[in-house]
């Protein structure tokens, strides 16, 4: 028989036929068995690779709006693994966890569980740019457990913190961006799935916490609450509520040892944090206010209580203060008014729900040893700093100074056991460091992936002891790529701030050291890039908020305002408690030099590296 030319018998036809059938068939059954690398859940048997953590997880917090999806979690730094687990109430055909830089869909790190119809998977995952997931070849989450109970379907799994996996996120200290999602119908294969056509969210939450047990409380301690009044929470998705609390009158000096949260139930998933402030002692009574913060017609005596006494967001637990020291409350030298400040958070824009939550303050009439204060370090609120328009990443520099550490701190320093940071919209990372001799000692306080919407009172798991002479530098970095003028410094939510609230003991009279650079310098540089553009005129007379904005803005111009910001003198801010400098020079500071030491990668491969350990073997 002869066939497009070429002769083939029919018998040879016929075998390359059936040949060809049998490899579909093959390559069809193949598709329809389960991934190799997933975890078969009805094959589970419970033989973790260490100890499982202590049950109940201590850490817990409500993912979505309605509460039906529960995240709790244990950390064991001595392996360095984080154990999550997930309480789904009405799971329907599996549930994905994840986190990623800043809560996006895409370039996300993920866990998915899902059924086929007919089987039950549980795999490490990743989504693409256009959030297509992947089964990831290196599967570095463990599945514990995972079974239905009356609450509803529990899932157990564990992780390290780094994996050397260049497609995992790397969790470390700070800010934790964690998306979820439902998966309401089943999977033939993980590759159907695209997170932007499912129901998904996003939390933020500090998933490394310190591992120390919190100090006992003495036996004559007494409450406070600072709680909303009975507030109907507005239908919108963003709302901060103010509220004004008057102390008991003629109410003596205290210590607050610990505060907590008290959330109304229910609005569990709403409300996402809340801070209460001192009002200054010496602008007198404060009127009665319970509404808007943003409201135009709210008093203006608000606005002067700004003294964090306590700070609370959505997953933080109860906050101790060390054994030696307390937070003053009461007393002559301070206020009688409180003003509590109420984010909730409604995407759902529900509608008619009350909430009465606040925080309590647990205080004693015994006073501890120590005084505890708050210091603001970092770059002073004033136009002067500025961040160029349309930049990825541009980095500001505040600097408490040796001169000023060495004027106002007690010969055997401070102790720094928690911090607050703080940035407005632009802010993406905060990072604090200890200079002595020259030399980065050590990181304060650092987060990564900061955001403005998630600000509570970190504690350090190790103390900082600040001595006289030491330089303390905070450093932020922000994203403007989204605006096309200059963003200033100053207090309103569209310009920014760089600051960190540390709170320490022995409380001494600096309450305020940070940094701006010189205004003279700043003039020389408006005059060079005028001039570099074409522009001779002098603007000497005009404010520097004018001059930013007729600035014409350019690579150019964002890279020597750069230069100028990490060059040029400085002046300082080395405020007493009365908001007088103490004594001294303070203006036209050189910047301090200082040694990098401490940007060495603290886990192998961190950075993205990819993997040297052998390949992966299937978790079946």
């Amino acid at each position: 028989m002869r066939i497009c030319k070429k002769n083939i018998r029919l018998q040879d036809f016929t075998i390359m036929y059936f040949t060809a059938i049998a490899a579909l068939m093959v390559i069809l059954v193949a598709s329809y068995q389960g991934p190799t690398n997933a975890v078969e859940v009805s094959d589970l048997k419970i033989n973790p690779s260490g100890p499982l953590p202590p049950l109940p997880m201590p850490f817990r917090m409500s993912l979505d709006p309605r509460g039906d999806v529960q995240l709790s979690w244990n950390i064991s730094y001595a392996n360095q693994e984080v154990y999550i687990q997930l309480t789904v109430a009405d799971i329907k055909h599996g549930v994905v966890f994840g986190m990623s830089d800043r809560g996006e869909l895409t370039n996300a790190d993920l866990v998915v569980l899902w059924d086929s119809g007919t089987n039950s998977y549980f795999g490490d995952a990743w989504s693409d740019s256009e959030g297509h997931v992947s089964l990831d070849s290196q599967q570095d989450y463990e599945l514990l457990d995972a079974k239905h109970k009356p609450d509803g379907f529990h899932l157990l799994f564990k992780r390290p913190f780094s994996t050397c996996d260049p497609r995992d996120y790397l969790i470390e200290e700070g800010t934790v961006h964690v998306i979820y999602g439902f998966l309401e119908e089943p999977l033939a294969s993980l590759e159907q799935l695209n997170l932007s056509r499912i129901h998904t969210g996003m939390q933020t939450v500090l998933m490394l916490r310190p591992d120390t047990l919190p100090p006992i409380l003495p036996p004559d301690v007494r409450t406070l609450d600072v709680l909303s009044p009975n507030v109907i929470i507005p239908h919108q998705e963003t709302t901060y509520w103010c509220y004004i609390q008057k102390l008991p009158e003629n109410m003596p000096k205290n210590h607050i040892v610990m505060y907590e949260s008290v959330i109304t139930p229910g609005n569990e998933a709403i409300v996402h944090h809340m801070e209460v402030f001192e009002c200054s002692a010496d602008k007198g009574d404060v009127p009665e206010y319970s509404g808007s913060c943003d409201d135009k017609m709210k008093p203006n005596k608000l606005d002067f209580c700004r003294h964090v006494l306590a700070a609370w967001a959505m997953g933080a637990e109860a906050f101790y203060y060390p054994p030696d020291a307390g937070m003053p409350l009461g007393g002559p030298s301070s206020s009688r008014f409180l003003r509590l400040e109420v984010h909730y958070h409604n995407p759902l824009i529900i509608s008619g729900r009350r909430d009465s939550s606040g925080i309590r303050l647990h205080y004693t009439p015994s006073l501890r040893r120590y005084d505890a204060g708050i210091m603001e370090l970092g770059l002073v609120y004033t136009p002067i700093m500025a961040v160029p328009p349309k930049q990825n990443n541009f980095y500001l520099s505040g600097y408490c100074t040796s001169e000023c550490t060495q004027t106002a701190l007690p010969s055997g320093g401070i102790y720094i056991f928690a911090s607050q940071l703080h940035t407005h919209l632009a802010g993406r990372g905060v990072r604090t460091v200890l200079v002595r001799a020259g030399k980065e000692l050590e990181v304060v306080q650092e987060d990564k992936h900061f955001s403005t919407h998630y600000q509570t009172i970190r504690v350090l798991r190790k103390m900082t002891n600040v001595l006289p002479g030491d330089v303390l530098i905070t450093k932020c970095t922000y994203n403007t790529e989204d605006r096309s003028k200059p963003t200033l410094g100053g207090f309103g939510i569209m310009d920014e701030m760089c600051v960190n609230y540390v709170h320490y003991y022995p409380r001494t009279k600096l309450e305020l050291c940070k940094s701006h650079v010189d205004s003279g310098y700043l003039q020389k540089y408006f005059n060079f890039i005028n001039r570099f553009h074409g522009d001779d005129h002098c603007v000497c007379d005009v404010d520097v908020t004018e001059q930013y904005s007729k600035l014409q803005w350019d690579a150019f111009s964002g890279e020597v305002l750069d230069s100028l910001y990490n060059t040029a003198p400085i002046s300082m801010h080395c405020n007493q408690s009365s908001a007088r400098l103490f004594p001294g020079e303070w203006d036209k500071k050189p910047v301090p030099v200082v040694t990098s030491i401490l940007d060495k990668p603290r886990y192998p491969c961190e950075g993205g590296a990819p993997p040297t350990s052998k390949p992966p073997t299937p978790q079946v």
